[in-house]
């Protein structure tokens, strides 16, 4: 009985934020060892990443390719890859380590296309393989509470909701035409590299299936207004939406609002009461029942659900935040394949991870509110 797992990583270099991200979160419940990569296509870089996680100098590859093909080749090969890369590799990738026999865990968005995010699928079920994608707030521990009181029925029947996910970092771009900025992810904000969004494929898609993890809604349609502020991509959407079950809501991501930082929250409005999760204070959600005062619930505390608790890292009062909700989608992951690797069958809370079908719905959300963009707002079937 195996009780740990191989993996490696494509992308990510020891200069990448996100791969250092996804490596401390692995590392969290120990029971997953990095021993095969290909974090960049500058070798110099590439080596020096691998040399730093101490990885075989034969495990440190130049092509993702020749990563696929040889550690399926090996007895002692990786259980699954982390594809950690800009977004117009996400695609060509995972197809590449699918073909191979290896499970995949994708960062978002899934691929350029909605006709590829269902191949991929549709090469994961035929291959009997595990593929996640990274929308990384539902692995918050507090989320997770969320969801948990809306299964219960605690604030009712679903009717509204309230999302926004607002930064600043792009302000200065506003009217800059193409020319090239020195900031962060500056590759956003190209088509090439990003795909046919910014702002709604970076930030809005984490609105989109947050929503969707809680309340257990999907999308049907979307109405929305995209600005690009004289820049290739959008900087600012705003997006009406409509849930398969009648109800509607209003989601703002934006790049440029000035004075916030990486504002995600999430207002679930329901006949019977009301939700709300602040991002930048994860560590509590806002439970309003009708007629009466609001109550805040604390992670950690005695009163919250046996989900939240099983998830629960911390004592409560010590804050957890986003390595701590990446971790948990490694944990539900991780203990999938293990489950799988020792003949055993995943429970349910093994699965409670973002899967390829997510994937899919936010390749189509992006779409979806593009188009609508493009034509004057209208209202587009998802």
């Amino acid at each position: 009985m195996r009780k740990t797992l191989r993996y490696g990583m494509v992308g990510g270099d020891l200069n990448a934020f996100i791969g250092g991200v996804h490596r401390i979160a692995v590392n969290f419940d120990g029971r997953a060892q990095l021993v095969a990569g290909c974090f960049n296509p500058d070798m110099a870089a590439n080596k020096e990443c691998g040399q730093f996680y101490r990885l075989d100098e034969d495990r440190i590859y130049a092509d993702y390719k020749e990563m696929a093909q040889k550690e399926s080749e090996r007895e002692d090969g990786i259980d699954f890859v982390s594809i950690v890369t800009p977004n117009f590799l996400h695609y060509q990738v995972a197809k590449e380590f699918l073909n191979h026999g290896i499970n995949v865990l994708c960062e978002k968005p899934l691929s350029f296309e909605v006709g590829e995010a269902e191949e991929l699928k549709a090469l994961a079920e035929e291959k009997g393989l595990y593929f996640a994608v990274n929308y990384s707030y539902s692995g918050n521990n507090m989320v997770k509470e969320a969801r948990e009181l809306v299964k219960q029925g605690v604030i009712g029947d679903v009717i509204n909701v309230n999302a926004e996910y607002l930064q600043e970092y792009l302000v200065d771009d506003i009217g800059k035409g193409d020319q090239k900025m020195v900031k962060l992810s500056s590759w956003r904000k190209d088509p090439k590299v990003a795909g046919i969004s910014n702002c709604v494929g970076d930030i809005g898609t984490h609105i989109e299936h947050t929503v969707s993890y809680i309340t257990g809604l999907k999308l049907k349609k979307v109405a929305a207004v995209l600005d690009n502020y004289g820049q290739p991509l959008d900087l600012n959407a705003n997006i009406l939406v409509e849930f398969d079950n009648g109800a509607h809501g209003v989601y703002s991501s934006s790049q440029v609002c000035v004075g916030h930082m990486n504002g995600l929250v999430v207002r679930i409005f329901g006949t019977e009461g009301a939700i709300e999760w602040v991002q930048e204070n994860p560590n509590v959600l806002s439970v309003t029942l009708k007629g009466q005062p609001t109550q805040i619930y604390n992670r950690g505390m005695g009163y919250v659900s046996e989900r939240s608790k099983e998830m629960n890292r911390l004592p409560s009062g010590h804050p957890e935040g986003l390595y701590e909700a990446f971790a948990n989608i490694y944990k539900c992951y991780i203990s999938t394949i293990l489950k799988k690797v020792n003949g055993e069958e995943p429970a349910e809370g093994d699965l409670d991870f973002p899967t390829v079908d997510d994937g899919i719905a936010g390749v189509k959300f992006i779409h979806a509110c593009v188009e609508s963009s493009k034509n004057n707002a209208v209202w587009v079937e998802i």
